[in-house]
């Protein structure tokens, strides 16, 4: 039964929110709270658990960050889930939302850049990205010593 990627909902917020605090833990992402989950839910895609509807296999969102760049974020995947194709999935649904908004150039920070490069993102430097610095960035505990990749895409 193949993956099926949706907006989610407001009853995902928990598992969402389980989800990527697990991996925060693990350093993996940034934590994000629930009040920050509910205000950005509509940015949110899931994929469910085949056989399962109620059970999260992954999610990712869609930050827009200026008029014709957008963010990856928030992507995570259940660990039974990885290697299955749903990172990739999750991706491919922002990138083609995004493309019917009119954003021309999508962005990622992420710990692991290798998973992004195959799908025809490429590496820049953190300081091309002056939005995300400074709507985001500025105000994180790892600023200015962050380890995160920035790698970018152009539609």
């Amino acid at each position: 039964m193949p993956n099926v990627v949706e907006r989610a909902k407001v009853g995902d917020v928990p598992a969402i929110y389980g989800l990527l605090k697990s991996l925060s833990t693990q350093g993996l992402l940034l934590p994000r709270s629930y009040v920050d989950l509910y205000e950005s839910l509509q940015t949110f895609k899931v994929a469910r658990v085949p056989g399962e509807p109620s059970r999260l296999a992954g999610v990712a969102a869609l930050q827009v960050a200026w008029e014709d760049l957008a963010e990856v974020r928030s992507l995570a995947v259940i660990p039974e889930s990885r290697g299955l194709g749903l990172a990739q999935e999750l991706t491919k649904a922002l990138e083609k939302e995004a493309r019917e908004l009119g954003i021309r150039r999508m962005f990622v920070l992420t710990y692991v850049p290798g998973f992004f490069a195959k799908l025809g993102y490429r590496e820049v430097s953190l300081d091309t990205l002056p939005q995300k610095i400074w709507a985001v960035c500025f105000n994180c505990v790892h600023y200015p010593d962050c380890k995160e990749i920035a790698l970018v895409k152009d539609f």
